[in-house]
């Protein structure tokens, strides 16, 4: 390692940007040349997703930052609002795989007429969808596969909060591809996972999730990926049922 360090700044850059961002973190600790090795922007742009200039610039507030470590950092912690709001966008820490999550009112909801769109004070996004009337429920969530990051393997999850956590175990829950992003030809379509009974837990931000489905998207992947969630049965488990979105996670 001592001789390793002797190396010019720029070698040892080059070298962490080769291996992960939590590897070049815990190597900052080895030494002060280490340290500023692994802060040189070298090494986080190759942490970065290769797109992630465009996605930034499309973010509804500023996003700032002085250094490209500062960058990664800030979209592991804290998701930046696209599309008009209506998508969130974030970094998976632990490997800088994109996290997407569709907001409710981008969400394909059956029986709107049964939802109110409101504020909430713990969500990302302006408004949540909110089930007014109980009844049997049909909620669809979509992302580009070019959104999320390739040869990686995913999960969908509604996002959401309701009063009864048994209230969602009889639940039907789909993963589908469309090739071309069109939905005349049902011959490009690809079932990745068709499931029921899924149990809800709680996350760390407060909300609860329910996974749709596992799915991979590979490099030849290119058009859509949908998750789907149906709940008929058991209405009144669903009283109180607050979605703030569909998340398409890393696994």
């Amino acid at each position: 390692m001592e001789g390793f360090g002797r190396l010019p700044e720029e070698c040892i850059s080059e070298i962490m940007s080769y291996t992960s961002a939590l590897d070049a973190s815990r190597s900052s600790i080895l030494s002060k040349e280490f340290r500023s090795a692994a802060s040189n922007d070298v090494v986080w742009d190759r942490f970065l997703p290769p797109d992630y200039e465009d996605i930034v610039s499309a973010s509804v507030s500023p996003v700032t930052y002085d250094t490209k470590k500062q960058l990664y950092l800030s979209l592991c912690d804290y998701p930046i609002l696209i599309n008009g709001g209506k998508m969130s966008f974030c970094l998976d820490k632990r490997n800088g795989k994109k996290c997407v999550m569709v907001g409710a009112r981008q969400l394909l909801i059956s029986w709107k007429s049964c939802w109110d769109f409101t504020p909430h004070s713990n969500s990302r996004f302006s408004e949540v969808a909110e089930l007014r009337s109980i009844g049997w429920v049909h909620i669809e969530g979509k992302t580009t596969t070019e959104m999320l990051s390739k040869d990686t393997e995913y999960a969908a999850y509604l996002v959401f909060w309701v009063g009864r956590m048994d209230g969602l175990k009889s639940s039907n829950t789909v993963i589908r591809f469309r090739k071309g992003k069109s939905k005349i030809d049902t011959m490009n379509e690809r079932f990745e996972s068709r499931e029921t009974g899924k149990l809800a837990k709680m996350r760390g931000d407060g909300w609860m999730e329910i996974e749709l489905g596992k799915f991979y998207n590979d490099d030849s992947d290119d058009g859509e990926v949908e998750a789907w969630f149906t709940q008929i049965s058991s209405p009144i488990g669903m009283s109180g049922l607050v979605v703030e979105g569909v998340e398409f996670r890393p696994l």
